[in-house]
């Protein structure tokens, strides 16, 4: 089983068929537009507070101005949004996403893109680049289509890239002369290789993060430098949770370990049961999301999945202690002050764009961490992490203007934060008709394809 999870990490990065859209905004006002959102609840996420009764004020890409709506005088010429009885926090990110390569459809890579919008995610951290994605980058930030904000790895550092210490340390530096966000680790690198990786690293300035090859260990990539650890596959290989029970002593020194060092973990818990075949496949067959998923490629997860229910080499039972390990790991994590990005690796096998995150979301709960800490995760973490970037990730003024205005109030079910009224994107608003009508196309286009 362990031997087969990383070729099951490859992206499956689906087709998706070609009557989106090619407007490239929901928003056809200019970007220097004024826009108010009146009589709004806050929900600043600088700390567990809800401000009733506010404007906030919008001008081009930066909130300039909030206060309660009694106290502020909006100008003539400002476009306002009702949000009476509506709550208005600040854009998710998908911490670890993948996005087609600029070589694909067009009608593919903006889908997808869509797709992350449509549910919220007003920031990307795509982690496995191709060449000229950086110019996918740009036209996003440019406001030429529907898209988040892109903060982008490179072609990934693993044992089929990379032969030699020599040639990861100029990798490195091409890859910076380039003008990517980050470096991307993947396994099967061996530890000399790793740390000329690290070195370079450290010696142009770029942060590198992801997997956890085996020849490194995780304390030595903490050593080294590794920003974020994604799918928590390194701390169970180093707790040796596959092999027998969690030592909760140890547990207790990794995350200490990793505190210190302050390091971020992005979990994605929810593809990992799936790749553990531990979540339930009639359930995952039925997700609602997937009719806005190729046919074909939703046949090819489900081949998947029967494959690996069929090639399996742990009984049910020792999966489900797996799970529960990682799960644990997270819980500790958490409760040791080791600081959380939201993330699940989409697309992925059953993990459509932008509608994974809110899987993710409620499993994160069910490792302990409350409604308003699992927010905090997809918005000021993020904020926190990409601080040489931009300011974004609260609602104040100066911040970058990612917002989320929902129906009902998060801190009080989690789940409420998928009662999207609407998503701005650096100023850009998309309003839930909007969103609803390009949905409506998507999921046109696959009935047509299945009925042909």
């Amino acid at each position: 089983m362990r031997g087969r999870l990383a070729t099951a990490l490859i992206p499956l990065l689906f087709a998706l068929p070609a009557c989106v859209d090619g407007a490239p905004d929901g928003d056809p006002a200019p970007p220097d537009t004024v826009r108010a959102f009146v009589g709004v609840t806050v929900l600043p996420m600088d700390g567990e507070r809800a401000l009733a009764d506010h404007i906030v004020l919008i001008e081009g890409d930066r909130i300039v101005a909030l206060g309660p709506t009694a106290a502020m005088t909006i100008p003539a010429d400002v476009i306002q949004i009702d949000a009476r009885g509506k709550f208005l926090m600040p854009g998710l990110a998908e911490m670890h996403g993948h996005i087609p390569s600029p070589q694909a459809p067009a009608e593919l890579v903006e889908a997808v893109l869509f797709l992350y919008v449509a549910n919220g995610i007003t920031t990307v951290r795509g982690m496995l680049g191709y060449p000229g994605q950086l110019d996918l980058k740009a036209r996003a930030a440019r406001g030429e289509i529907v898209a988040p904000n892109l903060y982008l790895a490179g072609p990934s550092f693993s044992g089929q890239s990379v032969t030699s210490p020599e040639q990861a340390d100029a990798r490195v530096r091409e890859q910076a002369a380039q003008g990517w966000d980050l470096l991307k680790v993947h396994p099967g690198l061996t530890l000399e290789e790793y740390d000329a990786m690290a070195r370079a690293a450290r010696e142009t300035g770029m942060r590198f993060g992801g997997h956890v090859p085996e020849a490194v260990g995780l304390r030595h990539a903490i050593q080294m430098g590794q920003e974020t650890f994604d799918h928590i596959d390194g701390y169970e290989q180093e707790l040796g949770t596959f092999e027998g029970a969690l030592d909760e002593s140890y547990l207790a020194e990794v995350v200490a370990a990793s505190r210190d060092a302050g390091v971020w973990i992005v979990p994605t818990q929810v593809l990992w049961e799936t790749l553990y075949a531990t979540a339930d496949f009639d359930s995952l067959r039925a997700l609602p999301e997937l009719r806005y998923a190729p046919r074909d490629q939703v046949r090819q997860w489900i081949s998947l999945h029967e494959q690996r229910l069929a090639q399996v080499d742990a009984d049910i039972d020792t999966r489900r202690r797996w799970t529960a390990a990682r799960m644990r790991i997270l819980e500790a994590l958490h409760d040791g002050g080791v600081r959380i990005l939201m993330g699940t690796d989409a697309p992925q096998q059953f993990s459509v764009p932008g509608f994974s995150l809110h899987r993710e979301i409620r499993r994160m709960t069910e490792a302990g961490m409350s409604p308003y800490e699992v927010l905090v995760t997809g918005t000021r973490n993020v904020g926190e992490y990409f601080a040489n970037e931009d300011e974004f990730g609260t609602v104040a003024p100066g911040q970058r203007a990612d917002l989320l205005l929902l129906g009902a109030n998060p801190f009080e079910d989690v789940g409420h934060v998928a009662e999207i009224e609407g998503v701005m994107v650096a100023g850009r608003w998309l309003p839930r008709a909007e969103i609803d009508r390009r949905l409506a196309e998507l999921e046109a286009g696959y009935a047509e394809e299945t009925a042909q």
